[in-house]
């Protein structure tokens, strides 16, 4: 990809995210945004760049909540819950439209549930995406999951119920 490229994809996302702010609606503005369809193959490829934008703030997130707090698990749930604040249009789309991009989704399910401890990088990929997608449950309606005894074992209960 040339700079010309990033840049070109750069501005289409932003318009993107703008008209989504404007009109709060939770589809994605493909049709609508100028240049989109000349940038992107087609919506699910956008809102793959969106995802990766999205990853890219939550590790930075996570990375300075991770030296802020002595706890892994409320680290990455106030990372979380903070660009979600930040963010709202961005994870309005990725919400909206996770049916399309399932790979990048269960990235971000994984992602949270190694940082946060809560599963072990040797288990089955399954189970490491079921524990990120209790984590994410639980961090979006504002949960403190590090108050509870065992949240280990939290996790692998709720994971198993879902």
């Amino acid at each position: 990809m040339s700079w010309n490229d990033f840049y070109r994809r750069r501005d289409v996302i932003n318009a993107v995210l703008r008209q989504a702010e404007r009109t709060g609606d939770p589809v994605l503005p493909f049709e609508d945004v100028q240049h989109a369809a000349d940038v992107f193959a087609d919506r699910a490829e956008l809102l793959a760049a969106l995802h990766y934008r999205w990853m890219l703030r939550l590790t930075g997130h996570l990375e300075l909540a991770l030296h802020e707090h002595g706890d892994r698990v409320e680290a990455a749930t106030s990372a979380w819950q903070r660009l979600a604040t930040e963010e709202p249009t961005l994870r309005r789309l990725l919400d909206a439209g996770a049916q399309t991009i399932p790979a990048a989704i269960a990235h971000e399910q994984r992602t949270l549930a190694l940082v946060t401890g809560l599963a072990d990088a040797r288990e089955p990929a399954e189970q490491i995406e079921r524990v990120g997608a209790a984590f994410l449950v639980l961090a979006r309606d504002g949960a403190r999951p590090a108050r509870c005894t065992s949240t280990r074992n939290f996790f692998r209960g709720f994971a198993a119920s879902a």
